[in-house]
């Protein structure tokens, strides 16, 4: 299986599935000398952490994280970080209904027809439980970042039809971490959790929307033309599993607006009077703010009797059973940092090795 692994200087390739012995991944390139902070990247975990609150699965896992290689002394060494994270609380009979059944808007039949063979329980590589590796691996480029003064925010935008209509830097987001869905408004917070229990209440599910701001981030990190630092991050952002869509700066609303007002006029100092562009021009930071919004659909797996096929082509009747997420996007906040610390990281050494 190819396609494991993300990034050039700073790299992660991740390995596990869902109801294995547990998940893990290798970082290579992460520098020397930086000082690992292990209550911070257990923080980072149990924002991701399944049975958090009541509007996520209730699977229940410590996500412990246990440091194989690449650190002494507290500090990283510069050779190959590896790390796991054991499983402890599978339940594989809560799949075994679907051992020859293909799940709707599931990666069932695409794995079967591309591997001839499928890890049913639970997704197992395909699973939204890989993304483990990703919050550890963004929790070390974070730390390393920090000391140059970058941050990463992200927050729950929306969730099915109801939606911030503030600009984020209109926003107190430290609230976004004050709530269980993870939105910077507190009385929106309430009505969307309410709404996600009506869903999960029906046995259905709902989609929603992550905005991420990336600030402190120097002007020229980018690598024209096929790396430019949106379409970097693009990529990243649509390989986190349930992911339809991704748009940075003024995105698709850019098309309703004239030249003269999109244009992101400059200062004297070289900042611009307005941030249209998202904090990258021609794939290239420009020193503004980063920010961009991310789409993930309905989790696919309903509580409700759906029609599917098996795998000899018959319709059959299916329900989902387990544990499952009615709404995805406030346990993947956190992955959308991630997967933003990871490329930011990346592009931050490749501007360095020009140096």
């Amino acid at each position: 299986m190819a396609g494991n692994s993300i990034g050039t200087q700073f790299r992660l390739t991740s390995f596990g599935e869902s109801h294995g012995e547990g998940l893990g991944g290798i970082i290579d390139g992460m520098p020397s000398g930086v000082a690992v902070d292990l209550d911070f990247i257990q923080d980072e975990l149990n924002r991701r952490r399944p049975g958090q609150s009541a509007i996520v699965t209730q699977r229940k896992e410590g996500d412990r994280i246990e440091i194989l290689s690449g650190v002494f002394e507290g500090k990283t060494t510069g050779t190959p970080l590896a790390f796991l994270i054991r499983n402890e609380n599978q339940k594989s009979k809560d799949y075994s209904h679907i051992k020859d059944t293909y799940r709707p808007s599931h990666a069932d039949y695409t794995y079967d027809q591309k591997y001839g063979i499928r890890d049913y329980r639970g997704g197992g590589r395909s699973s939204a439980r890989e993304t483990v590796a990703r919050v550890v691996a963004g929790a070390f480029a974070k730390l390393f970042l920090k000391e140059e003064g970058i941050s990463f925010t992200a927050f729950v935008h929306q969730i099915g039809h109801l939606k911030l209509t503030k600009a984020y830097a209109e926003l107190d987001l430290a609230k976004a971490e004050t709530n269980v869905v993870r939105c910077p408004d507190p009385e929106l917070a309430v009505e969307m959790e309410n709404f996600v229990k009506e869903v999960r209440k029906d046995g259905n599910t709902v989609g929603g929307a992550i905005q991420c701001v990336i600030q402190g981030l120097p002007a020229g990190l980018g690598e024209p033309v096929f790396d430019k630092l949106h379409a970097d991050l693009g990529k990243a952002m649509l390989s986190i599993n349930a992911v339809k869509g991704f748009e940075y700066g003024s995105g698709f609303d850019a098309v309703t607006m004239k030249g003269s007002e999109h244009n992101d006029t400059f200062n004297s100092d070289f900042s611009t009077q307005t941030n249209h562009s998202g904090g990258v021009q021609g794939g290239i930071s420009n020193g503004e703010d980063i920010y961009f919004n991310v789409a993930f659909k309905p989790v696919a797996t309903l509580m409700q009797k759906q029609h599917t096929v098996n795998v000899e082509g018959k319709t059959v009747e299916m329900e989902g059973k387990g544990r499952h997420d009615p709404c995805v996007v406030p346990r993947a906040v956190v992955i959308v940092e991630a997967m933003a610390a990871i490329t930011i990281m990346d592009h931050f050494l490749r501007a360095k090795s020009y140096q």
